[in-house]
């Protein structure tokens, strides 16, 4: 079964948050030394553009990725923020993109400095005169002036041939340009917009393009023969990354109450989360692996690539080494006590419990100088140093507690296909159910699509193979890029749409319920509980997949290395067929015991409760004894774990808490008496399923207040607190195929 995966991960809001380039100006001077390396000068040019108009869809994500490479850029790469230069909507005409690049890069950028150029925007394709790919096109950047051309003809666009050139005439090697745009399927794809250009005209490019590579060509004494030849060849020099294959989409993505390049986020999140410098393709394989961990959410291909022509035959990430600290935020202001957070390395999964009362500590402070969040917009927060280290700029921070809202809502888009009546009596019947919000697409975040199979998407899916498909008529829903169902959630085709909503509410409340669990309790990046989870081959060695919290693990110089996956796998998921035997393998690398729990969730959003499974027994059912390694199920526990349908993306989540989970353990006990299981897996319905989401916060909350009283650290009610000493919370996602 063909499954595409798509990256979807949040970004910053820079037009809502009140940080301006200005802001950072001022402050630049003030920690520009402790930066700076003497490796040579490092010259940004960053560009984004949204407000593109005609035929053109407006994006949302490209003035946010401008501000997430910047903060990158300064913050762990150790740019001079006067050396960083950015281009924005109405100032990223093309002769303002090709002049910046000329004046800021070229007539600066010696032998030895470091050269970045980024450009978050649509991408196009023009005829190329001299067909240099069998299709006969040339991939363009289109800048906010590039024209409306509904009807064809010439177009001001930025040929990759130009691209070749701007980088040819640097006379450094250390160039890095990340295109994050596309040329091919245009318009909008669920609660998405494609940054590329829709239809496929034939375009060709302007006059003044082809003269601006005559003149460049002149002045850096480059014949057009070698020209053709060498940019044939490879690129012109450094490293090219772009965020997708040249037959797949860059997607603009909405989150919360801000957008962003769905590659731009994930890669610069990526970065934060690294201890040490990587090398650049290393980066490259981590991300691309890093989008399936979150591919249940929309199936779409969105496979970064990256090309080289360096000395070096795997240089570092734009070629500056480093060396920090894993980092969920970094400050960017500080007056008295009162804080600015710049949290780029927050994941967008758990980015919606970092509203308020979210706790950080200094990432190389022994627990010292706690900060406690305030309020959040976009990736800027706001927040109150609570404990005695004097915070300075650029200084880094890591996650030490969670705080999880009580009211955290499941948003459901409303397919924009569906007729104006149909619209108006869906948005009237979801008002009648708690925690479900209605919302039109492509203004915010929302996780599932509620809309109709028509004769035309019937189509389309079946083409890509997708399995038990809903008759054409029915209501049911959709994953975000509307290229895949939930399963089980549509009706009859006769069906009215207030009927189809009712039937759903039960299922909603079965989303909601994981929603919470696997993105406000995903914490393997932050969690310091030493804990290792994998799930195996039945009676093998074979290991599936592996996970662990990085930062206990490494604190304690353990080395873990990931096994190799001995199942097919796609873009790193492993692909499991229907009969398939597994095992989970945990081992407590503690000195004292931890309590855990194992969920399976699968593609139609139902819940098993794998571990515990002895319904008789006591709070040490769930306990895993400091240094135990223990198999689930064993050889005693009477039951065998074979993969079954639904097909699509099934998660297992691993929570293992310092602390007994006694208020989910008598949820689990009370399922199991009235579905008369006294040993084994069960499955909870849709509201026991809600209601043991409940009931685990709250352990994990009453573990958490109780350890961070002696800290000085409190938290509000209505706020349940999840603490990284104490919860370790792990996912392993596979496919499940026929």
């Amino acid at each position: 079964m063909k499954r595409r995966h798509f990256l979807q991960f949040a970004g910053s809001a820079l037009t809502a948050i009140g940080v301006s380039q200005l802001d950072i100006m001022q402050q630049g001077d003030k920690y520009t030394k402790a930066l700076a390396q003497n490796t040579g000068r490092k010259l940004a040019l960053l560009v984004g553009i949204n407000d593109y108009s005609g035929d053109l869809l407006p994006l949302g994500g490209c003035v946010n990725d401008v501000m997430l490479q910047k903060q990158l850029l300064i913050h762990r790469f150790g740019f001079n923020p006067q050396d960083i230069i950015t281009l924005t909507d109405s100032q990223a005409t093309r002769k303002g993109i090709l002049t910046a690049f000329e004046q800021h890069l070229i007539n600066q950028a010696k032998p030895g400095d470091t050269v970045v150029f980024h450009f978050s925007g649509h991408g196009g394709r023009v005829l190329d005169p001299d067909k240099d790919s069998s299709d006969g096109y040339n991939s363009t950047l289109i800048p906010i002036d590039s024209g409306n051309n509904s009807s064809g003809g010439t177009v001001e666009e930025i040929m990759g041939h130009t691209l070749f050139l701007l980088m040819y005439a640097l006379k450094t090697d250390n160039v890095t340009m990340v295109l994050d745009s596309c040329h091919s399927g245009g318009a909008k794809r669920g609660n998405f917009v494609v940054r590329s250009r829709s239809g496929s005209r034939k375009l060709q490019v302007s006059p003044n393009e082809l003269e601006y590579q005559r003149s460049l060509l002149k002045r850096i004494n480059l014949s057009p023969e070698d020209f053709i030849r060498l940019r044939r060849e490879n690129i012109a020099k450094g490293v090219v990354i772009a965020s997708a294959k040249r037959d797949q989409l860059a997607l603009d993505a909405s989150f919360d109450d801000f957008s962003a390049g769905a590659f731009t986020y994930l890669f610069t999140q990526h970065i934060w989360q690294q201890a040490q410098n990587e090398s650049v393709k290393r980066t490259l394989v981590d991300v691309s692996r890093s989008t399936n961990i979150y591919s249940q959410k929309s199936f779409h291909i969105q496979i970064p690539e990256v090309e080289l022509n360096t000395k070096q035959p795997n240089p570092p990430l734009y070629f500056t080494p480093f060396k920090a600290n894993y980092a969920e935020a970094v400050v960017t202001k500080v007056n008295g006590n009162q804080v600015e957070l710049w949290l780029g390395g927050v994941d967008s999964q758990s980015l919606e419990a970092y509203q308020k009362d979210a706790v950080f500590t200094v990432a190389e402070g022994s627990g010292r100088g706690l900060v406690k969040l305030a309020s959040r917009q976009g990736l800027v927060g706001k927040g109150t140093l609570i404990k005695d280290t004097q915070l300075k700029l650029g200084t880094l921070l890591q996650e030490r507690i969670r705080g999880i809202p009580a009211n955290i809502q499941l948003n459901i888009g409303l397919d924009d296909n569906l007729d104006g009546n149909t619209l108006n009596q869906a948005r009237q019947a979801f008002q009648g159910i708690n925690r479900v919000s209605a919302l039109p697409l492509r203004k915010q975040e929302v996780q599932y699509i509620f809309g109709k199979m028509t004769k035309a998407r019937y189509g389309e899916l079946q083409k890509r193979r997708v399995a038990n498909l809903p008759p054409v008529g029915s209501f049911g829903l959709f994953l975000t890029t509307l290229d895949e169902i939930i399963p089980k959630s549509f009706g009859d085709s006769g069906e009215t749409v207030t009927a189809a909503i009712k039937r759903l509410t039960p299922k909603f409340k079965s989303l909601l319920a994981a929603k919470v669990v696997k993105q406000m309790l995903g914490n393997t990046n932050t969690s310091n509980v030493k804990v290792t989870a994998s799930m195996n081959i039945a009676d093998s060695q074979k290991v599936i997949s592996k996970t662990f919290p990085v930062r206990g693990l490494n604190k304690q110089g353990i080395n873990q290395n990931t096994p190799a996956k001995p199942v097919t796998t796609e873009n790193g998921i492993p692909k499991l067929p229907v009969g398939t035997r597994v095992a989970f393998e945990l081992e407590n690398l503690e000195s004292q015991p931890l309590y855990v729990s194992i969920l399976v969730i699968d593609a139609a959003g139902e819940m098993a409760v794998i571990f515990p499974n002895d319904w008789g027994a006591s709070i040490n059912a769930t306990l895993l004894s400091a240094g135990e390694k223990r198999i689930i199920p064993g050889s005693s526990d009477g039951f065998k774990l074979t993969v079954g349908e639904p097909f699509g993306m099934t998660e297992a989540l691993i929570i293992a808490s310092t602390n007994p989970l006694r208020n989910s353990l008598k949820a689990l006990k009370g399922i199991a008496t009235r579905s008369r299981i006294t040993r084994g897996p069960i499955a909870p319905k849709e509201d026991e399923f809600l209601n043991l989401t409940d009931e685990l916060l709250t352990d994990l909350d009453n573990a958490t207040r109780g350890g961070i009283k002696v800290e000085g650290v409190q938290l509000p009610a209505g706020v349940r607190g999840a603490d990284t000493n104490k919860l370790a919370a792990m996912a392993i996602a596979f496919d499940v195929v026929g």
